[in-house]
């Protein structure tokens, strides 16, 4: 969660504050932790080629890409919040459409979680740019989908350095579409290349080894930090502030999904003892 924390960060640091741009970031991102990931495979004896499809790497180029170009108007912890709050309802729905059902406290979760989102885009003087709150919804729906694929994998740093390597070619294509705009200095290049090997390469194998462990609804509550964590990193370091209508929507998106799983654990608890006083 500190890796997915530290990609909002090292983003948000090199867009606002280097001369790379947001296709660029995203290109050399992607081509960082597939050599990192080609790296880890070829120390192990395998090939980075053998892992990974391209449905997984479709989702994750959507997520960088629209993560990166996001990030271009939006604050570190704001992005954060509507990333995560995106993957969370992503990865519930996807409970819910394969048989799960929610009860009443759930449904209440869940609506407070959706007011949480609509309310920080509401108009006012602290909303955040409607383009890159799109494109952030976008690549919380495109992470979550990353996720659930990644539930089912064997071998997963070969799974992780093959979606990497696959999702490369989409990004060379991105920047050449938008070419005349490509723009990048040392410093930024580096941000990029350290959000890629580390954070994303070794931070999401490190997340698919964690997934088939985990239950959708379990993979959705772990990620909940990950806001908090981006927000505190950027009044620390980008000394963002922290607006009243980012910390109410906040506790709301969080508070609401918290309730959707809480209740979800405790529903399955019930069940089990009741399964037990059967037998």
């Amino acid at each position: 969660m500190v890796a997915f924390a530290a990609n909002s960060l090292l983003c948000r640091i090199a867009l606002k504050h280097t001369g790379i741009d947001a296709t660029s970031f995203t290109a050399i991102r992607l081509i960082a932790g597939a050599l990192m990931l080609g790296l880890i495979i070829h120390l192990r004896g395998g090939r980075i080629s053998k892992g990974g499809s391209w449905s997984s790497a479709l989702a994750l180029f959507t997520y960088a890409a629209c993560f990166s170009i996001a990030y271009i108007s939006l604050p570190a912890g704001v992005g954060a919040l509507l990333l995560f709050g995106a993957v969370q309802i992503t990865m519930i729905g996807y409970g819910l459409w394969v048989g799960e059902r929610l009860r009443g406290m759930q449904v209440m979760g869940l609506l407070i979680a959706l007011a949480g989102l609509v309310g920080l885009l509401l108009p006012g003087l602290s909303t955040p740019p409607l383009q890159g709150a799109v494109l952030m919804l976008v690549a919380g729906t495109a992470w979550g989908i990353y996720s659930l694929l990644g539930k089912g994998v064997a071998n997963p740093i070969q799974s992780t350095g093959g979606n990497f390597l696959r999702a490369v070619p989409f990004a060379i294509i991105l920047s050449l579409i938008f070419r005349p705009a490509i723009s990048f200095d040392c410093a930024g290049v580096l941000y990029a290349i350290c959000s890629g090997a580390i954070a994303s390469g070794v931070g999401y194998a490190i997340w698919y080894h964690a997934l088939p462990k985990l239950k959708a609804t379990q993979a959705a509550i772990v990620q909940l930090s990950v806001p908090i964590i981006a927000a505190v990193g950027a009044i620390l370091v980008l000394n963002e502030a922290m607006t009243l209508r980012l910390g109410l929507a906040s506790v709301a998106v969080l508070g609401g999904i918290a309730l959707v799983i809480w209740q979800q654990r405790s529903s399955r608890k019930e069940l089990a003892t009741s399964n037990s006083d059967i037998n």
